[in-house]
């Protein structure tokens, strides 16, 4: 009965950010009018150490590309905090979206 409680609680999380995917778009999202996209495959900042990273994304503001949040490092929300740079797109082949780290929202380009 647990893991189904857990498993509807995903599933309506799911849909709620479909929802909000397909209906809203933040003050943030919609002030990009073009695109920045990466110079290289590298974290910027993984490079210096040496250190790995797992997908990589590019700051809108100011065109940096730094690893995500499943990277040891997470130089990018390390970035948009740091410097409240709110929008980034991903860098990963086959995949055309933005992410807004303020609002929580993503939007397909």
């Amino acid at each position: 009965m647990v893991i189904k409680f857990i498993e509807l609680n995903r599933l309506m999380r799911f849909f709620k950010n479909y929802y909000v995917m397909e209906q809203e778009i933040c003050k943030h999202l919609s002030a990009i009018k073009t695109l920045k996209h990466a110079e290289g495959y590298v974290c910027e900042e993984c490079i210096k150490t040496h250190d790995s990273w797992m997908h990589l994304r590019t700051c809108q503001e100011c065109g940096r590309t730094l690893c995500c949040d499943s990277s040891p490092n997470m130089h990018a929300s390390k970035h948009a905090r740091a410097t409240g740079h709110p929008v980034v797109i991903s860098v990963e082949p086959g995949e055309r979206w933005l992410w807004c780290y303020v609002d929580e929202i993503m939007a397909e380009y």
